[in-house]
């Protein structure tokens, strides 16, 4: 039977509000001035930011402080401290003052700073006042739009710097800072609020977050899902697919998946609950999507950045490796859409679209940014670069269609570019506090430290306690802010068990290289003979530990190469970017789960809990990461993982629910489950591999016929 598309005008009205703050509403009822006042300084900072990324040269602290100001404008005049100013001046007043305040820290550093340093970095009364000011701006403006996990988690950090670090006994024993060196390591130093992350958010993420909302408004937006009912809307479960394939294209250039979520969802729930499947089911289909947004290239979000800064790995690598374990992800969250579709008579329902030629051809200039965007990252562009010709691209490429970008147009997206920009500004600006301190204490080493004592050295225990780190964090942190700070703890730890795990491999198969068998001559002298024979992993594993922990990175380079060293730091900071985004759709707080909720009259910790089931990928991919080489293999290598993986988790999704092309007895199911476990198992012999995906898909025929017998009706695709 053909499906009629449904009408969504309330759910696009429920969308247009979900993208606005309460404020932002009041202002276009109300208050058109002060709404053309936030147009304004909206187009003033993307403009300022675009001149930053391309032709300024000013100092990197003086950006990164009009940064800070200009958003923190947004934020009171967006977030505003009383849901009413017709009964509220007071808190007008207080939303002016702090706005002002921002902008009169980002006046005096200019001025203060040479004075400063020729003082001999001593504070005088109005630097105490500055920085404390700031510091305050920027607690204040997050808990307004993240709540106070994060503010608390700051006060906490700075506190443990100048306070209580010194009356704790152990490993997190901390002497402590003066106020004085800490206020000047938060404000003026490029270590603090203004620091790496500040530069990382004006730069990287500013750009492309703009790139999105140029793309949105040019209609890109719709083109995806277009294409995505094109594709989809005929295979089995179509309409589950378009919200897999929507969700996907459309997280691949926004990079947020609760805004992934509110633009696809209000579209794709409606149209998968009205083919049948339940609505938990179609909440937790577009949370899971939508959360795989931010792993899908070109974007992912903005870890990828702040991934290139601290790995020191070009951006375009990171994406480059980033595209197969994304798509075994989205094909996972597929693989449960069409067990649900079978299971839930949905598989005779289709989308009705017109044809993917005609949609292509009518919409095949929404292509040509990306392939723009592409094109520079592969020929060596900066992605800041990249993203500001991409932009130019949007609006050239426009003009090709019947929606032409004009300058009210523009003006719109440079506008909404900046309101999407706001509350990561203030966020990242925060974060850069906890992160100054981190490396100022060497908290981030102890930490990694821990880990590996708590481990044993066992990679997939230390996985665990990061997993259970991630979703604590992940409670009350936004999953940038929680890559950030789980990256800068857990990541050396990751890294040094994967890097010496390959090491030991080398051990075992007598391959190591002859310039790293010169530092065991400091560790083991008598042991250079074996160096050159295979040994047991016991007898590779204590010749590693004999080795000094400080000519350990050393021998790692030395051993394994640069390139090696530096996938396998990669490969740590992949796996633990993946395990940040389960909290989008792990309860108790998951917000992309929660939104996906809101627009199917879903009960919230329900679909939490539907969510997490589907997106079992996050955990799944990163034990790939850590053990096989989809990430830091050849070519080669990378598409022969990917497959058996594709195929190992589909029997893994198809055990666990059941079914398969038909339901699954309780014998066959365990079959399945161990056809899963062998293609997927690392090391395991190719010939082992081949033979389960031979009876696999002898099981996927029999269970479909089994199933067109059932229905009486023609096997689809």
């Amino acid at each position: 039977m053909s499906e009629t598309k449904p009408d969504f005008t309330p759910d696009t009205e429920k969308q247009d509000s979900a993208d606005l703050s309460q404020f932002e509403l009041l202002q276009r009822n109300q208050y058109p001035l002060l709404s053309k006042a936030v147009t304004f300084i909206g187009v003033a900072l993307a403009v300022m930011h675009i001149w930053f990324n391309t032709l300024a040269t000013l100092p990197e602290l003086w950006i990164s402080a009009t940064h800070f100001a200009g958003f923190s404008l947004m934020c009171v005049l967006t977030y505003p401290a009383a849901r009413s100013l017709a009964n509220n001046k007071a808190a007008l007043w207080l939303d002016v003052t702090i706005g002002l305040t921002a902008v009169a820290c980002l006046v005096y550093i200019p001025l203060a700073e040479d004075a400063l340093y020729e003082r001999g970095v001593t504070f005088i009364a109005s630097d105490w006042v500055f920085s404390i000011l700031a510091i305050l701006i920027v607690l204040e403006l997050i808990r307004r739009t993240m709540g106070w996990f994060i503010p608390v988690l700051i006060v906490i950090s700075l506190t443990y710097v100048t306070v209580w670090g010194s009356w704790i006994n152990g490993v997190f024993s901390f002497p402590g800072l003066s106020y004085e060196t800490m206020l000047y390591r938060s404000f003026y130093s490029s270590e603090g609020m203004f620091g790496p992350i500040s530069r990382i958010s004006w730069s990287y993420v500013f750009m492309f977050i703009l790139f999105g909302a140029f793309l949105v408004k040019s209609g890109a937006g719709d083109f995806i899902i277009n294409v995505s009912r094109a594709v989809a809307g005929k295979i089995i479960g179509g309409p589950g697919f378009v919200a897999v394939l929507g969700s996907g294209l459309m997280g691949s250039v926004s990079g947020s998946s609760v805004a992934n979520t509110v633009s696809t969802g209000v579209i794709t729930i409606p149209l998968m609950k009205k083919a049948g499947f339940p609505a938990r089911f179609a909440a937790g289909v577009e949370a899971a999507a939508s959360t795989g947004g931010q792993l899908m290239p070109p974007v992912m979000g903005a870890g990828a950045f702040i991934m290139a800064s601290y790995t020191q790995i070009p951006y375009v690598e990171i994406i480059a490796v980033s595209f197969v374990p994304a798509l075994i992800y989205f094909l996972s969250v597929a693989f449960f859409v069409r067990i649900e579709a079978k299971r839930s008579g949905v598989h005779k329902v289709t989308v009705e679209s017109e044809p993917v030629s005609r949609v292509l051809k009518s919409g095949w200039h929404y292509l040509i940014p990306l392939a723009v965007l592409v094109s520079l990252l592969i020929a060596g562009f900066t992605p800041t670069y990249a993203a500001g010709l991409s932009i130019i691209s949007v609006v050239i490429a426009s003009w090709l269609s019947p929606n032409k970008m004009g300058p009210r147009e523009i003006i719109d997206a440079l506008a909404q570019g900046s309101r999407n920009m706001a509350t990561t500004a203030v966020l990242l600006t925060g974060i850069g506090l906890v992160v100054n301190v981190i490396s100022t204490t060497g908290i981030g080493n102890t930490f990694s430290l821990m880990i590996n004592g708590w481990s044993d050295g066992n990679l997939i225990i230390m996985l665990v306690l990061v997993a259970i780190a991630s979703l604590v964090l992940g409670m009350g942190l936004p999953v940038t802010a929680s890559y950030i700070v789980l990256g800068t703890l857990s990541a050396p730890a990751i890294y040094s068990l994967i890097a010496e795990q390959e090491l030991v491999e080398l051990l075992m198969n007598g391959q190591l290289p002859e310039q790293a068998r010169a530092i065991f001559m400091l560790a083991a002298p008598d042991q250079l003979d074996a160096l050159t024979k295979p040994m047991s992993e016991q007898s590779a594993l204590a010749l590693l530990a004999m080795v000094p922990a400080d000519f350990m990175s050393t021998l790692l380079e030395q051993g394994l190469g640069l390139e090696k060293v530096a996938l396998a730091l990669l490969s740590a900071h992949l796996i633990i970017f993946w395990l940040s985004q389960d909290s989008n759709v792990t309860p108790p707080v998951c917000l992309t789960a929660f939104a996906a909720a809101t627009i199917a009259r879903t009960p919230p910790m329900k679909t939490g809990f539907t969510a997490w089931k589907i997106a079992k990928g996050l955990y799944l991919v990163p034990l790939l990461m850590a053990y096989t080489p989809l990430v830091s293999g050849n070519m080669t290598d990378v598409m022969v993982t990917g497959a058996f993986a594709i195929l190992g988790t589909w029997a893994l999704i198809a055990g666990i629910e059941g079914y398969l092309e038909a339901p699954l007895n309780p014998l066959v199911r365990a079959l399945v489950v161990a056809l899963g476990a062998g293609l997927l198992w690392p090391d395991m012999p190719l010939v082992v591999r081949a033979a389960c995906t031979a009876v696999f898909i002898i099981l996927v025929v029999m269970t479909n016929r089994t199933f067109t017998r059932t229905n009486n009706a023609q096997p689809s695709l």
